[in-house]
């Protein structure tokens, strides 16, 4: 790939995506850090969703019954990986007034837009996929609903996401941070019944070479790292971060960087406790009981309680189950109008924006269960985060491109420290991806 042209100075400044949303919340005047901080709180959140959603859930647990807390170490890299990359779109996003998709059009040949546009939608896919299937796993467990119909069911959350934008984008935030507040809490108290061994998870997270040895570890490492550093969340963050209504000038820039920074770093240290709460209730309960083939979601549920020995322990992990795959097709629908928009241009009414999008989802989830059928819906679910794995560098690439342009960026380039950093990430990414695709020929 290459930058094809420089359109940023002098240019006319294009129709903003979520243009019902953009620029709607205002950000106060005063030296007041604290409240400056509440207005800029919300967006890391929307982003951080995507780092605990269904496809994590399922990546977590199957390395967690398998392997005990050995893969610890790959979920706080993946985190670290994803902090440094959502900075880099609080960047782009403030110093350009683009989002991700809106520079890969502008700045990409067509032919090279629209093939990064086809494999955006195929992640997006993929990630809706586990999404959908995990919320309707929570409704099955919960209430007995087929995944069928389970499935049906969560797709009406289109009509939420109509209604909260509607009222104000800051009740859609607020819903989001209570779905995730609600998991965490959870998952608070699944550790509590776990009794984990402190000295066991300080292990994990130190890197072991095993992990790039054993194809199979690999495989699940693979997994971690593709449903927890998400491809659209990239576009999705450099979109919403202009939610917020500062003032074009550099110092207000500036600040909303930082601050913005700030938002999705403590999201996503959040996002990481949960991440790891998960695979580590797994090991303990499973991998450490002689239950290691402990994959399905569904088996998780079943011999929680009485592996355990609470009978409230398999409905909590249903609840946050439910949670985390609500709040996430909330803002995956938002990425999906983020990448049709700024790729393709289209200007649909919301309404059938979101329809369109949420579609995309739920005919390859009704088909997967219709022709696999219900028990295999775990597995499918980890292989969707694989995808989501190797759709990550046409992602990440462009985005460490575009923030270390200068005649892009300006003042607001990536400083040399910081573009050696994300260059390294996006290094990794791509190598492990390459390792995955020869470990998988070669075996």
């Amino acid at each position: 790939m290459r930058i094809f042209h420089d359109k940023v100075n002098g240019s006319p400044r294009k129709k903003p995506s979520l243009p019902e949303v953009h620029r709607s919340i205002g950000v106060p005047n005063s030296s007041s850090f604290w409240r400056k901080m509440m207005a800029y709180t919300g967006p890391g959140y929307l982003v951080s969703v995507g780092y605990i959603d269904p496809g994590n859930w399922a990546t977590d647990i199957a390395g967690g019954s398998k392997f005990g807390y050995t893969l610890l170490t790959v979920i706080l890299l993946s985190n670290l990986m994803a902090v440094l990359l959502q900075s880099l779109c609080v960047r782009l996003g403030v110093a350009t007034g683009r989002d991700l998709a809106q520079a890969c059009r502008d700045y990409f040949s067509r032919r090279v837009s629209f093939c990064l546009w086809v494999l955006c939608e195929i992640a997006i896919a993929a990630c809706d996929l586990a999404e959908l299937l995990g919320s309707a796993i929570a409704l099955q467990l919960l209430f007995g609903i087929p995944l069928v119909w389970g499935v049906c069911i969560t797709a009406l959350d289109v009509l939420l996401l109509l209604f909260l934008q509607h009222k104000g984008f800051r009740y859609t935030e607020a819903l989001v941070i209570m779905l995730v507040g609600t998991v965490g809490i959870c998952f608070t108290a699944e550790i509590l019944f776990s009794r984990p061994d402190m000295g066991g998870i300080l292990l994990g997270y130190v890197p072991k070479k095993e992990i790039l040895h054993n194809p199979e570890m690999l495989y699940i490492a693979i997994g971690i790292l593709g449903a927890t550093v998400m491809p659209h969340n990239l576009y999705l963050h450099s979109s919403i971060v202009q939610t917020r209504n500062w003032q074009p000038n550099t110092e207000k820039r500036w600040e909303a960087i930082k601050f913005g920074t700030i938002d999705s770093t403590f999201a996503l240290s959040l996002a990481l406790f949960i991440n790891s709460a998960i695979l580590i209730v797994s090991a303990a309960t499973f991998h450490f009981s002689g239950n290691q083939n402990v994959a399905e979601i569904q088996d998780a549920y079943k011999l929680l309680s009485p592996l355990l020995g609470v009978s409230a322990a398999s409905a909590i992990f249903g609840i946050a189950l439910l949670a985390s795959g609500q709040s996430s097709t909330l803002t995956a629908t938002l990425a999906g109008q983020i990448v049709m928009e700024g790729f393709l241009q289209f200007r649909f009414p919301s309404w059938l924006r979101r329809l369109i999008t949420r579609l995309i989802a739920i005919i390859p989830a009704l088909i997967t269960i219709i022709i696999f059928g219900e028990n295999s819906t775990s597995s499918l679910i980890v292989f969707s985060q694989v995808i989501l794995s190797l759709q990550l560098p046409f992602a990440v690439i462009p985005l460490v491109m575009f923030t270390s342009n200068r005649r892009l960026m300006g003042e607001f380039v990536n400083p040399l420290w910081l573009k050696s950093l994300a260059w390294l990430v996006a290094i990794v990414i791509v190598g492990l991806n390459v390792w995955l695709l020869l470990q998988s020929i070669l075996g």
